[in-house]
């Protein structure tokens, strides 16, 4: 018994020891666990296969553990997988989809980075354009200048040719030196001075050559006349009688210069007749010179003074009188170019010619006057060819060839894509082309006259002064009262003296280049084109609001009114919708004008239309008005409104361009709603309802349908419930009688 129960003892101590084992292997580190299993070896005998029971039927109870949380989370391992077979399906969608994407984002970047390509290359033409508009604003001066060269070389005008070239390489070609161009033009001009020098050589050999040649008949023909005036002379001086002849001399050497300085009838027809007319002179005073200078006292200086001075007046006269009668301008350069030839070559055997330069200030305000009249005719035909309309330009070419004859810059339009249109008609760029070409002969006149760069600047800031203030303001002024010329060629024309006042500055510096004097010089004349185009644009906005008030009374003219209707049509007039349709259309063409312009014109066109409608209902011609005309009235009146009040032209506050119908607004509502106790009751007071309705004017449309009632067909609505509404009318119609003849004793 006893042993039995030791040995159950150590049973129970085995399997204890066994649990103790088990939950330390459980919870050792699997290095650490070779200790604890050595003390199960270290026991009793047998312990081990008794431990390995334990460990088994422990594992056992594991593996029954692990089974039973197997069986729990199976279901959800099963539906977890099925999800990520699901998800895999989305996510083989999804790298599709992004692949997809990918793609498409590398193809339109592909056209974004072709685009901004293109944009920049296109930045980099427009820089280029840019830079090379203002190259060739420097260039074209140069050019310009020895263009004129040419032409005075062409010409055979040498000595005005130096002075171009002087100017040229002192001025011009400096400012534009590094262009190949410009060292080829400056490598030319020596050469073109050595060619000068040439020809004047030649000149002179001819010279030369011819006095060579006839130096023998000229001198025969000397010592002939010579011989016979020394005879005569000695004969008379023999004879004692020398005075006699000399008077004799003299006296018919005046008459025989008053036949010399009499004119033909027709000279002033042909430069020829003037060349005859200078030779004949020429001639006789050179005479007279070699006599002075021949003989002994035969003439004198002071007769000869005297003589000069007598042919010097005739001249004068005679040229002022000629030239006058003279209408084309290249015969007038023709004649100051002989006058001068004749000055310079009379000046050379001592005769004062003064009066002669004088004389050609006279004659140049005359060429002025020719050149004025000749311009007059060409600014009419570049109107009358004129479309009126904005120049399109298709290339760049195009655009180029217009910007070159017309300073024009605008960033906005130089970004848009070819083809475009240009502000500007047509006429424009003509206009400055020859007002330039205007400049260029009035200078031709001021050559060779000895005069300085200062008063040739000043010559030409007179006369193209003249040609902006009279002649081109006057033909702007006449185009804008042609009848033929409409609303949007005004409108054109606005726009065109706008950029042509613009260019009036480029007009300064093309006098400053040629004659190299500074427009800050404290004498020098300022153009007054500003003027000029403001005033042309000031008419034309004049002409806009006459001709667009016109267009409405041409529609008003067209309402036919049934002044007896008994109700409304339910919409408005036919009239009235084809006039606000025109008027938006109108306005439409306005957006290119300055917005105080087009702001005006709807302003009293809107004004015009309210005046024409409130005469038309009160116009005494009409007698009689229903109710049922009223309210079909009022249906045109909203239209007004409602037009007035889409912005037909921006920059309006508010309801500024509605309060222009205010009165009708106010007068019909009065007769709409029927609310004369609210009118008299409200009479004079500043917060009056219809405090525009004028009492007046309410009761001439009250007389026009009051005459209506008896005919039963307008107050009807009014007498099915109150018969004595008639009474009421005339109540209202004595109240407001004593308004208006109480405003008529206060005035």
């Amino acid at each position: 018994m006893i042993t039995s129960n030791m040995a159950d003892n150590e049973s129970v101590e085995c399997i204890t020891e066994h649990e103790r084992i088990l939950q330390e292997i459980e919870s050792t580190d699997t290095a650490c666990v070779g200790p604890t299993l050595r003390s199960v070896y270290d026991d009793q005998p047998n312990a081990h296969k008794r431990f390995m029971e334990k460990l088994e039927v422990r594992i056992r109870n594991h593996d029954r553990e692990i089974e039973k949380m197997c069986n729990f989370h199976h279901q959800g391992f099963v539906d977890a997988i099925t999800e990520l077979l699901k998800v895999r399906a989305d996510a083989e969608k999804l790298m599709g989809q992004v692949t997809d994407t990918n793609r498409r984002l590398q193809d339109a970047g592909r056209e974004v980075t072709a685009q901004t390509e293109e944009v920049i290359r296109c930045r980099i033409q427009q820089r280029n354009m840019t830079t090379t508009v203002e190259r060739l604003q420097l260039c074209i001066p140069v050019l310009e200048m020895y263009s004129k060269l040419k032409e005075q070389l062409e010409s055979k005008r040498y000595y005005a040719a130096l002075k171009t070239m002087e100017q040229l390489e002192k001025v011009y070609i400096p400012r534009v030196s590094r262009y190949r161009f410009c060292q080829i033009m400056a490598e030319n001009l020596p050469k073109l001075r050595e060619d000068i020098k040439d020809i004047s050589m030649s000149d002179l050999k001819d010279f030369l050559e011819s006095i060579r040649k006839h130096s023998d008949k000229i001198g025969e023909t000397a010592m002939k006349q010579k011989q016979a005036e020394y005879r005569c002379l000695h004969i008379y001086t023999v004879l004692g009688d020398r005075e006699t002849f000399e008077n004799y001399y003299r006296k018919q050497r005046k008459k025989q210069a008053r036949l010399v300085l009499q004119p033909q009838s027709n000279m002033q027809e042909t430069v020829e007749g003037y060349r005859r007319y200078f030779n004949q002179i020429v001639g006789f005073f050179l005479v007279e010179d070699h006599v002075l200078h021949s003989t002994q006292g035969l003439l004198t200086r002071a007769f000869t003074d005297e003589l000069w001075n007598m042919a010097l007046s005739k001249i004068t006269a005679v040229l002022r009188t000629h030239s006058s009668y003279c209408s084309d301008p290249d015969l007038v350069l023709q004649l100051k170019n002989l006058i001068v030839i004749f000055a310079d070559t009379l000046q050379g055997y001592g005769y004062p010619v003064n009066r002669l330069f004088d004389l050609l200030f006279e004659i140049r305000d005359q060429y002025n006057e020719t050149l004025l009249k000749k311009w007059a005719l060409v600014f009419r035909e570049i109107f009358e060819l004129d479309n009126y309309s904005p120049i399109p330009v298709e290339t760049e070419e195009e655009y180029k060839s217009v910007v070159s004859r017309f300073p024009f810059h605008d960033a906005e339009i130089e970004k848009q894509d070819f083809p475009k249109k240009l502000p500007m008609s047509q006429s424009v760029p003509q206009i400055y082309v020859q007002v330039k070409e205007f400049i260029y002969a009035s200078l031709k006149f001021s050559e060779s006259l000895h005069r300085s760069w200062t008063e040739i600047d000043d010559m030409l800031r007179k006369s193209t002064n003249l040609l902006l203030t009279r002649t081109l303001s006057g033909c702007l002024q006449h185009l804008t009262k042609k009848p033929h010329i409409g609303l949007t060629e005004l409108v054109q024309i606005i726009i065109n003296t706008t950029h042509l006042e613009q260019a009036c500055k480029y007009l300064e510096d093309f006098i400053t280049n040629i004659t190299n004097v500074s427009p800050e010089t404290v004498h020098t004349t300022r153009l007054y084109g500003l003027s000029t185009f403001k005033d042309a644009r000031h008419a034309a906005e004049g002409e806009i609001y006459t001709k667009l008030n016109q267009k409405i009374d041409e529609f008003i003219q067209l309402a036919d009114y049934d002044w007896g209707m008994p109700e409304s049509d339910g919409q408005a007039s036919g009239y009235l919708m084809d006039l606000i349709n025109f008027l938006r259309s109108t306005f439409q063409v306005f957006t290119h004008l300055p917005g105080k312009v087009a702001q005006t014109a709807c302003m009293s066109a809107c004004k015009h239309l309210s005046t024409s409608l409130m005469q038309m209902v009160l116009d005494s011609e009409l007698k009689q008005i229903s109710m049922g005309a009223v309210q079909q009235f009022n249906l045109d009146v909203i239209q007004c409104e409602l037009f007035a009040s889409s912005e037909p032209v921006p920059g309006f506050q508010g309801d500024t361009l509605q309060l222009a119908f205010i009165d009708l607004r106010q007068l019909l509502d009065l007769f709409m709603v029927w609310d004369w106790s609210t009118y008299l009751a409200d009479y004079g007071q500043p917060t009056s309802k219809y405090l525009r309705v004028n009492p007046s004017t309410a009761l001439a449309l009250l007389e026009k349908m009051k005459d209506t009632s008896k005919k039963n067909n307008i107050f009807s609505q009014f007498r099915k419930n109150d018969r004595d509404k008639q009474k009421l009318i005339e109540t209202v119609v004595k109240q407001l009688r004593s308004l208006v003849n109480g405003m008529s004793q206060h005035s």
